[in-house]
């Protein structure tokens, strides 16, 4: 999410890009591509740094000039404040502290949400194919082998004209777990900018012909992230998505990365019935990865007030609209 592609691709839906770097005595020592919105009907803007800025934040002194520095280009242009959500774990104290002391405060809360995910799990790549196979969960390495069995097939290598096909399983899945998805166009505009510059994959898999379940893959540097997934309502008996996964698994192996990202869990690793996303923390545990928990959310408050209003006023105005909203639309008969 700090490369140029991904700001290309968050410019289709009305970013603008503003790439920096630091130099100490001729070498590189930190980037960050920011990412800046206007907000509608003000003259004011906001800045985030998804997944950076990209620095040793153990150096106190190189943390302290490069927050100095994004401080200037936000009060330039205008922002009211600087998003990062950098992808320290939360064991390292050191660099949290010097974040905090650079002028980053904690914002969110901590969940699953937010920007980008807290938490996830990490499977290492770096062993040999019986071995990982191993690793995983007996029932795992059962339901690959009967899905398997069952004819299930794997299309790693899918073109552009199989989105649709994706996309039709994605709005059913997100019909039946209760989560909100984008249109199609994003996706049409994340292939052309991503999959032709080669850090994209579409995934298939198919039952009796027929497409039961479906993944998009980022691969970027030493790590695969397995970042959308779907699948249909029928014919889950067969396992499709366990075999799906061990196929990018060893696809994600051979292309040489060490680290296969499963992407966003739930924090609460203790079940918990109340908890709606314990089953998808369940299937991936059972492919035996590492949970990591990142520090989360911090923002550099340019505008005290401005930032009140985004955190605080703005998430509540729009819960009261759309209440409102529900409430015209029920005394209608229009619900």
């Amino acid at each position: 999410m700090q490369s140029y592609e991904w700001a290309e691709l968050k410019a289709k839906s009305g970013w603008t890009h503003i790439p920096i770097h630091a130099e100490r005595e001729g070498s590189l020592v930190a980037a960050a591509s920011l990412l800046k919105r206007n907000i509608p009907h003000t003259s004011r803007s906001i800045i985030y740094v998804p997944r950076g800025p990209v620095l040793d934040c153990t150096d106190s002194e190189l943390v302290a000039a490069f927050s100095g520095f994004l401080r200037q280009i936000a009060v330039q242009e205008r922002a009211i404040l600087v998003k990062i959500d950098p992808p320290i774990p939360v064991e390292d104290a050191n660099s949290e502290q010097n974040l905090r002391k650079s002028g980053f405060v904690q914002v969110g809360d901590g969940g699953f949400g937010g920007t980008q995910p807290k938490c996830v799990m990490q499977l290492d790549l770096c062993t040999g194919e019986e071995e990982l196979l191993a690793s995983f969960k007996p029932k795992w390495r059962y339901n690959i082998r009967l899905a398997e069995r069952k004819g299930v097939r794997v299309d790693l290598h899918c073109s552009r004209d199989r989105l649709p096909v994706f996309y039709s399983l994605l709005e059913e899945t997100c019909a039946r777990d209760g989560f909100l998805v984008r249109g199609i166009r994003y996706f049409e505009n994340m292939w052309d900018v991503l999959a032709d510059a080669g850090y994209m994959q579409l995934v298939l898999t198919y039952h009796d012909d027929s497409p039961v379940a479906g993944a998009l893959v980022y691969r970027f540097g030493d790590r695969a992230m397995y970042t959308y997934g779907a699948s249909s309502n029928l014919h889950r008996n067969v396992m499709p998505n366990h075999l799906m996964q061990w196929t990018i698994i060893k696809w994600a192996r051979d292309a040489g990365c060490k680290w296969y990202d499963f992407r966003g869990v739930s924090p609460r690793r203790q079940a918990d019935p109340d908890d709606h996303l314990q089953g998808l923390n369940r299937f991936k545990e059972g492919f035996s990865p590492r949970f990591v928990e990142y520090i989360g959310e911090y923002d550099m408050i340019i505008s005290p007030f401005w930032h009140w209003m985004w955190e605080f006023a703005r998430p509540r105005m729009q819960r009261l609209m759309k209440a409102r909203s529900r409430a015209r639309q029920s005394a209608s008969g229009d619900v």
